[in-house]
């Protein structure tokens, strides 16, 4: 693809800002995990480089993650590094497995309230997580530091406010960090920096085949660990992915995405990473600073590197306070506010799944908050579409048999409904229910049927099918051997009525 000499631009510009920002966030997401700052910056730049060459949609940035994090300090307080990276392959090898199997299809399922509790939870996570860099030791820095450092995160946050509101030449963020920093070595402020976190100079990252034996006892220890690194991490990436779809109304392909991000974490477990996946809030610097295209992403990550072999010096001076503002400023942007207006006006059901997955996202982990957040909205959509079937109409032909037009969905969720709409004992001695305005989803609905059946049987009545659909048709046939053959002159539209004398045999 040729790039224009504007998206150059843009696209260096946005990879130069999210390097910058990386940085501090590799070496907090390393102290988490319990590892050295150094195998965090590694994960960001395998990880980032990789699935920004190959991911399933350019914009998105990866590297190291909170989420993953967590996950991992566990098992390096109790077995060691060797152990982490050893899961951290094991990780990648299932989201290879997850991309062969085209698991990333159903993301698709993950319902828009469940999404706007990911962006919101993930936004107060982060958010949080910034004020870990106001402390040491889990106490507040002193008062005399706090006093410098919070005016000068409000100054970068109203930098990256007020800015694109007067231009967007350049990115907003960059020119607050390269400003603060400016002014902080310009009138030599005594402010904590990089450099006090960690020193980030280090070599290139050297292959490693982990020091372990491979049996079983090793296999039950990391596999657990593995499981949820995978599914955490593809699951953050996914739901990047459908965010940044939206925002750049792009197609996605949420195979490349598992293939890319299984394939970066193999790499990182063999070359002395920790397991990383998407961050979003580094992808929505990237994103709402212009970026629409790999070479921004490629290039962050292929800095970060730099950084490390030479550039360590520079990055360490430059003050903890303008990159803390610039993710509060980009957090508080990526906060959904809207949703709080939403809650009056959707169903009670979508509300509720969006408060959940925000709340379980901050309290625990987001493949967690996801799979409750479907979980609710699936069963609520189960209910809401039970109370749909009914009888449409009911009359005598001229034959004398009693019709019920049934309308809505028939499936496990409506069965005992469906029962409970017809009267056997007062019926005639035929009966015809049109299923014109219905459909037979699954086996339930056809057990439904066949107690219906089997409770006019008792009475000497019959029950007959009429109108059914040929995917309902074959959905009944398959399940009964005792159905009578289609009568197509009583029932020309569908070309199918089935009589229905006795019980079908499931």
């Amino acid at each position: 693809m040729r790039y224009s000499l504007s998206t150059i631009k843009t696209e260096v510009l946005c990879g130069v800002t999210v390097s910058l920002a990386l940085v501090p966030e590799a070496i907090s997401f390393s102290f988490a995990a319990g590892v050295d700052p150094i195998v965090g910056l590694y994960t960001s730049f395998i990880v980032g480089l990789i699935v920004a060459m190959f991911g399933g949609r350019p914009g998105v940035i990866s590297g190291s993650a909170g989420a993953l994090a967590v996950v991992v300090v566990a098992l390096v307080e109790r077995h060691g590094l060797e152990y982490l990276f050893a899961t951290v392959v094991l990780a990648g090898f299932i989201q290879l497995l997850f991309g062969a199997l085209r698991l990333g299809r159903f993301i698709r399922l993950v319902p828009h309230p469940a999404l706007l509790g990911f962006i919101n939870g993930l936004s107060i996570v982060i958010i949080a997580a910034q004020f870990k860099q106001l402390k040491v030791d889990e106490h507040w820095l002193p008062f005399s530091e706090l006093q410098v450092m919070v005016p000068l995160i409000l100054a970068t946050m109203f930098i990256c406010f007020v800015l694109p509101k007067i231009t967007k030449a350049v990115p907003a963020a960059l020119v607050s960090i390269l400003l603060i920093s400016g002014i902080v070595i310009g009138f030599d402020i005594n402010t904590r920096t990089v450099g006090d976190m960690a020193d980030i100079a280090g070599s290139l990252p050297v292959f490693h085949i982990p020091h372990i034996n491979i049996n079983f006892d090793l296999i039950s220890i990391i596999l657990p660990f593995a499981f949820i690194v995978a599914l955490v991490g593809a699951i953050e990436n996914l739901l990047l992915l459908n965010m940044v779809s939206d925002m750049t109304e792009g197609k996605t392909n949420t195979q490349h995405e598992m293939y890319a991000l299984g394939l970066s974490n193999v790499a990182n477990g063999f070359f002395g990473g920790m397991g990383g996946c998407g961050s979003i809030g580094q992808t929505m610097i990237n994103v709402s600073s212009g970026a629409r295209h790999r070479l921004s992403g490629m290039l962050a990550a292929s800095l970060l590197m730099v950084y490390v072999l030479v550039g360590s010096h520079l990055i360490e001076m430059i003050p903890v306070a303008a990159l803390v503002g610039v993710m509060f400023a980009v957090m508080i942007r990526t906060f959904v506010w809207s949703s709080f207006k939403l809650i009056g006006k959707v169903p009670l059901a979508d509300a509720m799944v969006m408060l959940i997955v925000t709340v379980v996202t901050v309290m625990t982990d987001i493949a967690t908050a996801v799979i409750i957040g479907s979980i609710v909205s699936a069963l609520a959509f189960a209910w809401k579409s039970a109370q749909r079937i009914h009888i449409k109409d009911e009359y005598i032909d001229e034959s004398g048999y009693k019709v019920y037009q049934l309308e809505g969905p028939l499936f496990f969720g409506s069965s005992q409904r469906f029962k409970e709409l017809f009267h056997a004992v007062e019926d005639p001695k035929d009966v015809i229910i049109d299923f014109a305005h219905t459909k037979v989803i699954d086996q339930s609905g056809i057990h439904a049927i066949d107690s219906l059946a089997e409770r006019y049987m008792k009475y000497n009545k019959q029950l007959h099918l009429r109108h059914l659909s040929p995917d309902c048709s074959s959905l009944l046939s398959k399940a009964s051997r005792r159905f009578v053959e289609p009568n197509e002159s009583e029932d020309p539209h569908y070309g199918l009525v089935i009589d229905y004398p006795a019980k079908t045999v499931i």
